[in-house]
């Protein structure tokens, strides 16, 4: 996932094109390309293994959100574990274009949206529809969060929702809704990854 601010990214197309393996699922171990933008990586396999351990049996049908997708790790993996929907916002160009190509080569389109736009401005200016569950992994150190978490609590989370909130270790968590409960934590290297449970 991406930890520079979106509208620094810049593309290098003449470096070799990484590639996104996705975990399980309809399409298991099936790999798509991730753009050349300059702080963009995608959640270390071992976490997200972790992650869809906790949620699995969340998943299926469920409408969810991929915030700050980057490379589109998270949301694809939930749509291949049979998410009934994602919406996928990033506010770098090449990466939206990049993932509505890779939703198409999947057979997804259907299933999916891609909003190249401010994930803040989003969900600011926007009608809001519930999500069962929202994945943020923002850029490190921007304080995003902070502008994220009260805009959520506008309409955006389903009651029982579940929050996925990926962050550097050193880092402090903004002050959460009393409704917001821990329900997992875990640390891998120099991140530190903790799932919510939103009752309402």
């Amino acid at each position: 996932m991406k930890k520079n601010p979106p509208s620094n990214a810049v593309n290098n197309s003449k470096a070799k094109a990484s590639k996104l393996r996705i975990i399980a699922g309809e399409w298991r171990s099936r790999q798509v390309p991730i753009p050349n933008v300059e702080g963009l990586r995608p959640t270390p396999d071992r976490v997200r293994e972790t992650l869809f351990n906790w949620i699995n049996h969340q998943i299926p049908g469920a409408v969810c959100g991929d915030l700050f997708c980057g490379s589109g790790a998270l949301g694809l993996e939930a749509l291949s574990r049979g998410a009934k929907h994602l919406t996928f916002v990033d506010n770098s160009r090449i990466v939206s274009q990049q993932m509505t190509a890779n939703l198409a080569t999947l057979g997804a389109t259907d299933r999916a949206k891609v909003i190249a736009q401010n994930a803040a401005v989003f969900l600011d200016t926007v009608t809001p529809h519930a999500m069962d569950i929202v994945f943020l992994d923002p850029p490190f150190r921007k304080g995003w969060l902070a502008q994220i978490i009260p805009l959520l609590e506008k309409g955006w989370l389903a009651s029982r929702a579940l929050v996925y909130i990926e962050m550097e270790k050193e880092a402090e968590l903004p002050a959460l809704p009393a409704h917001w409960s821990l329900i997992k934590e875990k640390q891998a290297g120099q991140l530190v990854y903790r799932l919510f449970d939103i009752n309402k």
